[in-house]
Parts: structure tokens; C-alpha cells; sequence
């Protein structure tokens, strides 16, 4: 039985590919391993085809009619980048990244392709497995 908020895991599961989605992801990890708790971060389809692309250090919002406003805020205020936050939480040992070996194989990408971007390539019994009673999960 968990005795506080630093025994309590937290998972990530990242599924969309817009960046603002990915970046809330980022930073609750981040957040989340700050505060002395594990996190377990999975990737899924376009979140996952964007993390092989490099895509988390590049702030992108195709289709809002603000989008370079918002992108240029982003840089002009010194705000971390979804890629920043990933690195901050993962540098603390608490943060785990995980990549979805079906959304892998339906993207057509091979292992390769996130090698370096992720510490393994689960299937859903992992996954299931992993995260048996984590109470904050956070879909995204």
C-alpha cells in the first residue's frame, strides 16, 4: 500500500500527435518525477510517429490560425520544449518511455527508429502489467 505522494506512480499515455498534447504529457512527467514519483510514459500511434520524427523539440500547431503567434511565444518567453521536459524527467532516474511495439509495426517504423527515444518497446500485457494500480493516468 502506498505511503505517500512519492510512492504513487503516475502514467503518461500519449496517443495524439499535436504538439500541445505531447507537451502536457512532457510536462506532467516532468512534474510528476520533480516531485519524487515514478513515471512510466507510453507512446501511441502519432504521438509515437512524432517522438521518431524528433518532433518534441519543434513547438507546432498546424491548422490553429495563431499558430506562429503562439510558436513565437513559446521561444520569446524561454518556455521548455516538450523535448526539454522529457530530458528533465527522464535525467532524474524516475522516468521511464515506453513505445507501443503494435503502433510501431502500423506506422511502418521499425525498432530502430526510436532507438535512443525510448528505454523499450511493449505490447499491451506489459503495459497492462506496469501500470496495474496506478491511480494517475493521464491520456492524452
Amino acid at each position: 500500500m502506498p505511503n505517500g505522494p512519492a510512492d504513487r506512480g503516475v502514467a503518461v499515455f500519449l496517443h495524439g500527435g499535436d504538439y500541445d498534447r505531447l507537451h502536457q504529457g512532457a510536462a506532467i512527467a516532468a512534474a510528476a518525477a520533480a516531485a519524487d514519483r515514478p513515471v512510466e510514459l507510453f507512446f501511441f500511434w502519432w504521438a509515437l510517429a512524432r517522438l521518431a520524427e524528433g518532433g518534441l523539440a519543434r513547438p507546432e500547431f498546424p491548422g490553429r490560425p495563431d499558430a506562429d503567434e503562439v510558436a513565437h511565444r513559446f521561444e520569446a518567453r524561454g518556455w521548455p520544449t516538450a523535448a526539454a521536459l522529457l530530458a528533465s524527467a527522464r535525467e532524474t532516474g524516475r522516468c521511464r518511455v515506453h513505445a507501443c511495439s503494435a503502433s510501431l509495426e502500423m506506422l511502418g517504423l521499425r525498432p530502430d527508429a526510436v532507438e535512443g527515444f525510448v528505454d523499450s518497446i511493449l505490447g499491451w500485457s506489459a503495459i497492462l502489467a506496469r501500470t496495474a494500480g496506478v491511480v494517475d493516468r493521464f491520456y492524452l
